[in-house]
């Protein structure tokens, strides 16, 4: 709650004033830049801090929201974490206002982005002026560039039409600011990773962890421009990056998530959300919320609830040979050394498989080191198919780049001869067993607009019947943004 989006914040305050004919105020964010961005160190500080909210992001709702609202994952029917599985929050997010559930809820994705975008926008507005080194300073200004492009392509795709901001509160008319297309929003995205692109220096071991190098921004360009459905920019930026050399997949697909080979799968891992079980440092929720019941499975984590399941369907579409369905399990060894069979796993089910790809058994509590991946390099060898068959048919390279990812998973390759459709269903297919718990597949579905016809096969004797509506293709905008802000509008079908 800390770092409350910018109409709570600062607008707030102005509105007081808004009301008594006073509009001369000038936020205390800009007050308080008056005394800063004049040292290096300064500098440093105010991009660390555009950092900040992915704390808040990745807590849980940078992934559950998304996958609880898909057909792989699904949560322990709790008020408010099944709202999503079942398609029941409202623009309100009534049942989200607890502080555990608010972690959680796409109202937390939107608080977060804007903390984040604001921050970014006072380090582009004032770093150009600070008097530090001119080369560390560029890296810093591409930083910022890529994290505002990162923080609207996650409202956009969680959202639709956003607030487009590229400039710092200074006064009521940069503050408040109403809604832009989607369209225009991707073009936005599309200018500050040029800018990320040409400032960002080249992965190397030397790029701090968690921070992206310029293979990572031209990443996050190729599955923008995917979500954009703009083909021919998705590939070209999705080829540079195969192309650069400086990352390749990890040889063992299970490599990818163990804890202790986290530095060495940086190779595929391209930018992450860093976790740490040391103080200082941040960790998530979601390690905690995969783990058996009652922190009764040592090797998830040493604290964990129970609280999150792959349908036995999803663990039922992988081929036997496939070494991803390694990272799902039906049966764990608990404290004791025993075996505890599927039909145990949860007292909601005897259906419930446990997904282990954020295990970390020498956790502190729920805080686990395990990082929780958004932009591997197997996910831009899919995103490079789906566009070269988009733009140039079903080609020999776009079935090169399904059957590099499926190769490596212990799958023959795919069959040859498919169709235009067919073949974008295959790749769609492979995302879902490549990226599962990731934080993915939702938007996979919605920016292909299949999640009506996808979600309501995706059922268990939990969650028997799930009824999306057109209107979920996109989350509403949370009602207490639109109160603060006079131009935003909600999104229509939520009106």
């Amino acid at each position: 709650m800390k770092n409350r989006q910018y109409f709570i914040s600062v607008i707030s305050l102005l509105l007081v004033h808004v009301a008594c004919n006073k509009l001369e105020e000038t936020p205390y964010s800009s007050i308080f830049t008056d005394n800063f961005y004049k040292t290096a160190s300064d500098a440093e500080a105010a991009l660390t801090a555009v950092y900040g909210p992915m704390v808040s992001l990745y807590n849980t709702a940078g992934t559950a929201a998304s996958d609880f609202s898909a057909d792989q994952i699904y949560p322990r029917p709790v008020v408010g974490r099944d709202t999503y599985t079942l398609f029941s929050y409202d623009p309100n997010y009534t049942t989200q206002k607890s502080f555990s559930r608010q972690a959680e809820s796409p109202q937390q994705i939107w608080q977060s982005c804007y903390a984040g975008i604001e921050k970014a926008n006072w380090v582009l507005y004032r770093v150009p002026q600070t008097n530090m080194d001119t080369v560390r300073r560029n890296v810093i200004l591409g930083e910022a560039f890529y994290m505002r492009a990162f923080y609207l392509w996650t409202l956009t795709k969680n959202f639709g039409d956003i607030v487009v901001k590229i400039t710092p509160s200074i006064n009521l008319d940069t503050a408040i600011v109403g809604k832009t297309a989607q369209a225009a929003v991707f073009k936005q995205i599309y200018l500050d990773l040029d800018q990320a692109v040409t400032r960002l220096p080249v992965y190397s071991v030397n790029v701090q962890k968690g921070r992206p190098s310029k293979e990572v921004a031209m990443a996050l360009y190729a599955k923008a421009a995917l979500y954009a459905q703009d083909w021919s920019t998705a590939l070209d930026k999705a080829k540079l990056v195969l192309g650069s050399g400086r990352y390749s997949l990890m040889t063992d697909v299970l490599d990818v998530y163990n804890v202790a080979k986290e530095d060495a799968a940086r190779q595929e891992n391209m930018w992450a959300f860093e976790c740490e079980t040391t103080s200082p440092g941040f960790s998530t929720q979601i390690i905690s919320l995969y783990g058996p019941k009652n922190s009764d499975g040592p090797q998830y984590a040493v604290t964990s609830f129970g609280s999150a399941f792959a349908y036995q369907s999803f663990f039922d579409s992988f081929h036997p040979d496939d070494q991803r369905r390694k990272l799902l399990d039906t049966n764990y060894v608990n404290k004791l050394g025993q075996v505890v069979l599927q039909k145990d796993i949860t007292p909601i089910t005897t259906k419930g498989v446990l997904l282990k790809k954020f295990m970390d058994p020498n956790s502190v509590g729920a805080s686990g080191a395990v990082n929780i991946p958004i932009l591997r390099l197997a996910d831009i060898y899919l995103v490079a198919a789906e566009a070269a068959a988009q733009q140039n048919g079903v080609t020999e390279d776009a079935y090169g780049y399904i059957n590099t990812v499926r190769r490596r998973a212990g799958l023959s390759d795919l069959t040859e001869g498919l169709g235009k459709n067919e073949f974008i269903a295959a790749v769609l297919q492979e995302r879902s067993w490549e990226l599962f718990g990731e934080g993915d597949r939702w938007y996979d579905l919605t920016r292909t607009n299949t999640f009506m016809q996808v979600i309501p096969k995706a059922v268990n004797n939990v969650f028997p019947t799930r009824t999306p509506q057109t209107k979920h293709r996109f989350f509403p905008i949370p009602l207490d943004e639109i109160n603060a802000n006079p131009k935003l509008e909600q999104n229509p079908d939520w009106k």
